[in-house]
């Protein structure tokens, strides 16, 4: 699947001329079970989900294959770098996974040492521009820094990836002043990527006006991975029309709901 045509409704988003109606992106990894990873990717309403080309059996036939269950002909797979500590270790696994599947949009992701995993910015900068360089479109993971969000953008990546959080922490948006400031400055898509751990905190990232939201843990790593991933769909939905319909100011002394003027006395 390669989206929907620009001319179907109104809130879709473009991502390297791909055009989607759901605003969540969501990963095959960390499952149970193949079965499990089929229903709680349908259940989410995705269109997009990433693969871990270094992790997922794409290719071996006598193995179970994640195409049987997720298939290519109804999602988007995003092949992404995960488990990639250096530049050269994530270009290789790309031009890779093009030869394997014909894969152009893909997620790059180039991770500092343990216990945090930060993205390496430096590592990941390089990356970039060899990738580009070599005709990829690039969805990038990034640090929470609008600098380096911008400079990704201007090298021609075509979507920033800010983390939320760690990966895999479920800490949610812990810094949303960052992800506002990124959104506010790009020209490009910007997706929370990392960190999400439940349904609200994917609802936040969204009225900070992001364009999407991925993750992964947060449905794989629930006690039911199918109704999270239905928890998730609504969040995503719920905090877009937040954004859209536009919060009411905040206000620090109370306002009451129903005016004093005119009350029986």
């Amino acid at each position: 699947m390669d989206g929907i045509p620009a001319s179907a409704e109104d809130d879709s988003w473009e991502v390297a001329g791909r055009r989607f109606r759901s605003r969540l992106i969501v990963g095959t990894g960390r499952y149970r079970s193949l079965e499990e990873t089929a229903a709680a990717i349908e259940a989410s309403g995705a269109e997009i989900v990433t693969v871990a080309v270094r992790r997922v059996n794409l290719s071996d036939p006598n193995a179970p294959m994640l195409q049987d269950f997720v298939p290519p002909s109804r999602y988007t797979y995003l092949p992404n770098t995960a488990g990639c500590h250096t530049a050269g270790d994530a270009v290789r696994t790309l031009r890779l996974a093009r030869e394997a599947g014909g894969w152009n949009l893909v997620k790059l992701e180039v991770l500092g040492p343990p216990p945090f995993l930060y993205p390496d910015m430096r590592a990941t900068f390089e990356a970039a521009e060899a990738l580009i360089r070599d005709g990829f479109e690039v969805m990038v993971y990034c640090a929470d820094d609008p600098l380096a969000a911008k400079r990704l953008e201007e090298m021609g990546c075509v979507a920033v990836m800010p983390l939320g959080a760690p990966i895999g922490s479920g800490m949610g948006v812990v810094n949303p002043y960052m992800i506002g400031a990124i959104k506010r400055e790009a020209n490009v898509p910007v997706l929370v990527d990392a960190g999400i751990g439940t349904a609200s905190d994917a609802a936040l990232a969204m009225e900070l006006g992001c364009d999407a939201v991925l993750l992964n843990s947060a449905i794989a790593h629930a006690r039911d991975p199918v109704r999270m991933a239905r928890a998730m769909k609504a969040a995503v939905a719920a905090g877009r029309d937040a954004f859209l319909a536009g919060r009411m100011p905040r206000n620090y002394s109370a306002d009451p709901s129903s005016p004093m003027a005119g009350l029986i006395r």
